[in-house]
């Protein structure tokens, strides 16, 4: 993840058609966004991968010859998710899916901890920042409301006014919290919609500030660094304001629609593109690298974990990058060799790089050498679940979510 806070993850896929339905869009608003996704949703369905050879964890540790653990639980949940990274979280010991309710699970034992009844939005993300959980009001009365991860107690709670619809978090740092919602016209339509700044002690708004007309609430996301909000939105917008007066320092067109998390890295935001990975000052927008892969192939989510950028392509090659540089620091082919689906989130944990792929068949969770990216092992639960799978770590555990199944696996 960036060292900034924000959202993170979604994709021109079955799970980014439905949380934008979840969003209230249109399908005819859709039609741009659904070109070139007949193939990933043709792929979909029920997985017809082996059953992985497991085994069963020592001391709470994976096993270290190829075959995929054993989870250490599984709990079946009340997740409502639709595939962003955002939206499956560990902290303060407990892990918490998007779901309603919203409940956390002990990351030791995998015991419910809290539960709040309408407590997540549909679509909306998860968003943790200085050990506050920040979420939209599930009573869609206006509200955010910030929650404590371990105890889900109350501690903030801010209003943006009644002149404004469903506002949703979208990233978060130590002083404010930044926020999108809809105007409200007199006849209570929306046509257009506000970003802004709340008081992460006070609640109270900073600044706000109005986005051009055609622009939409949904499809955003958000990474704070320093002095500059950056965010990226289905409109092919590439946007960085300053934080604390909301003016916006430069906005880009995009050469793709953006349907997913980018990067943040010191001064630069790295955004994919299609077959090229391009990084832009925060400064000024200017051009710094790009990286291209192989024609007719597309880079997917990265995902900066410390100093390198772990990204994969559709040609089912695994890159880590320079960050700073651009320099390929290594590129995989184990998953090609290995006919196995390309993760779009990462975590890692020691010496081993967790991949969580978008589609099931041939998919789940990938272990890989992250010095070298050598395929080490997959895990599979075989529940053939259209769902991305998700993954989240608290150092000591690796989580995967699919569907509504939720496994804590050794690491």
């Amino acid at each position: 993840m960036s060292k900034g806070y924000g959202t993170t993850v979604g994709r021109s896929s079955r799970r980014r058609i439905l949380r934008l339905a979840g969003g209230g869009l249109t399908m005819a608003a859709l039609g741009a966004g659904l070109t070139g996704c007949e193939d990933e949703l043709a792929t979909g369905g029920e997985s017809s991968t082996p059953p992985p050879r497991s085994a069963s964890p020592e001391d709470g540790k994976a096993p270290e010859d190829g075959r995929a653990p054993e989870p250490l639980w599984t709990r079946t949940t009340s997740a409502q998710t639709y595939g962003d990274n955002d939206e499956l979280l560990a902290a303060d010991g407990v892990v918490i899916a998007s779901g309603d309710p919203l409940a956390a699970l002990d990351g030791a034992t995998g015991k419910e901890r809290w539960s709040l009844p309408g407590g997540a939005v549909p679509g909306a993300p998860l968003l943790l920042g200085d050990g506050t959980l920040y979420l939209a009001s599930g009573k869609y009365d206006g509200n955010v409301i910030g929650y404590v991860p371990g105890s889900g107690k109350e501690a903030w709670r801010s209003h943006l006014g009644k002149e404004y619809r469903q506002p949703r978090p979208i990233a978060v740092d130590a002083e404010q919290v930044y926020v999108i919602a809809e105007i409200l016209e007199a006849d209570h339509s929306s046509r257009t919609n506000v970003i802004a700044a709340l008081n992460s002690s006070t609640g109270k708004v900073v600044w706000k500030e109005q986005r051009d007309l055609g622009t939409q609430q949904n499809g955003v996301h958000a990474v704070v660094q320093g002095r500059y909000l950056v965010y990226t939105d289905f409109k092919k917008n590439l946007t960085v304001r300053d934080t604390a007066t909301g003016r916006q320092v430069w906005t880009h067109k995009t050469t793709k629609t953006s349907y997913g998390p980018f990067a943040v890295h010191q001064d630069l935001v790295i955004v994919p593109q299609g077959q090229r990975l391009q990084a832009f000052a925060l400064s000024d927008g200017s051009e710094k690298w790009s990286v291209e892969t192989e024609r007719f192939t597309s880079f997917r989510e990265p995902t900066l974990l410390g100093d390198v950028l772990y990204i994969a392509d559709s040609g089912r090659s695994l890159w880590a990058i320079d960050p700073a540089t651009g320099k390929k620091v290594w590129q995989s082919t184990a998953l090609k060799d290995a006919g196995a689906q390309v993760p779009r989130q990462f975590v890692t944990v020691g010496g081993t790089l967790y991949g969580a792929t978008d589609l099931d068949k041939k998919g789940g969770v990938h272990a890989f050498d992250a010095k070298t990216g050598a395929l080490r092992w997959t895990f599979n639960d075989k529940s053939g679940d259209y769902h991305a799978w998700l993954i989240a770590t608290d150092g000591k555990r690796v989580f995967a979510l699919h569907g509504k199944k939720l496994h804590a696996l050794p690491v």
